[in-house]
C-alpha cells in the first residue's frame, strides 16, 4: 500500500486542524476579543497629538504577534493532549505534509486576525488606505502570515514535548520572526501613508517577506520531522 503524497496528507492536517478550530469557536471568542482588547487598549494609551497614526503600523503587528503565539500554543496543546503527533507518526505520515498543513491553517487564520486588526486600525486610529494600500496591504498579510505561520509551526513541533512549553515557544519565536515583523510593519506604514511613506517603498519589502517566507518553509519542511521526534 502506497503512502498518502504529500499534498494530500497537508490537505487533510489543514482541514482538520480548521475544523477543530470551527467547533471550539477558541479563535473566534477568545484570540479575536483579545486582540481587539490589545487594539483598544494601545487607542487609549497613545491618543496624543498624531502618535497612533504614525506609530499604527507597529500596533496591528505587534498584536498579530501575540495572537500567533496564543493560536500556535492552542494547535499544538490540542496535538499533545490525545498524543496526535506521535499517531500521525507510527501511522508513516510525511512529516513534511504534517508541517503543510499546519502552516496552511495558522496562515488561514492570521490572515483572519490580520483582516480584523487592519479594520481596528482604519476605524480606532483614523488611518486611511487608498486602493493601491489596500493591494500592498493585502500582499503584505499573505506573506508575513506565511513566514509568521512557518515559523509557528516549526518551533511549535520542537516546543510541545518539553517542559513550560509555555514559555519556550515565545523564547523560541520572537527572536526568529523579528525580520517578518520589521518588513511587515514598514510595509504597512507605505500601505497606510504613514509620514507620507510612498507605496513603492512598501513594495521594495515584498522581497525580503518572499525570501523569509520560503526559508522557513524550506527548513520547516526538511526539519520538522527530526525536531518532533522525541
Amino acid at each position: 500500500m502506497s503512502k498518502p503524497s504529500i499534498y494530500k496528507v497537508a490537505r487533510a492536517v489543514a482541514t482538520k486542524d480548521l475544523r477543530i478550530e470551527r467547533h471550539s469557536k477558541v479563535v473566534a471568542n477568545q484570540v479575536l476579543p483579545f486582540a481587539g482588547i490589545v487594539m483598544v487598549l494601545f487607542a487609549f494609551a497613545l491618543d496624543n497629538d498624531g502618535i497612533l497614526q504614525r506609530v499604527a503600523p507597529g500596533l496591528v503587528w505587534l498584536a498579530t504577534l501575540f495572537s500567533s503565539i496564543i493560536v500556535v500554543q492552542r494547535t499544538f496543546a490540542v496535538e499533545s493532549a490525545d498524543n496526535a503527533l506521535d499517531a500521525l507518526r507510527v501511522a508513516g505520515l510525511p512529516p513534511a505534509g504534517v508541517f503543510l498543513g499546519k502552516v496552511a491553517a495558522l496562515t488561514a487564520q492570521l490572515v483572519l486576525f490580520e483582516t480584523v486588526l487592519v479594520i481596528l486600525a482604519l476605524v480606532l486610529y483614523q488611518v486611511s488606505l487608498s486602493v493601491g494600500g489596500a493591494v500592498l496591504m493585502v500582499t503584505t498579510a499573505i506573506l508575513a502570515s506565511v513566514g509568521l505561520a512557518a515559523m509557528g509551526a516549526l518551533y511549535g513541533g520542537l516546543s510541545v514535548g518539553g517542559r513550560g512549553r509555555e514559555t519556550l515557544l515565545p523564547l523560541l519565536l520572537l527572536p526568529a520572526v523579528a525580520p517578518v515583523l520589521i518588513a511587515a510593519t514598514r510595509a504597512t506604514e507605505a500601505a497606510f501613508g504613514s509620514d507620507g511613506t510612498p507605496l513603492r517603498e512598501g513594495w521594495a519589502w515584498m522581497g525580503l517577506l518572499g525570501v523569509f517566507g520560503a526559508l522557513f518553509l524550506f527548513g520547516g519542511t526538511l526539519g520538522f520531522g527530526a525536531l518532533t521526534d522525541e
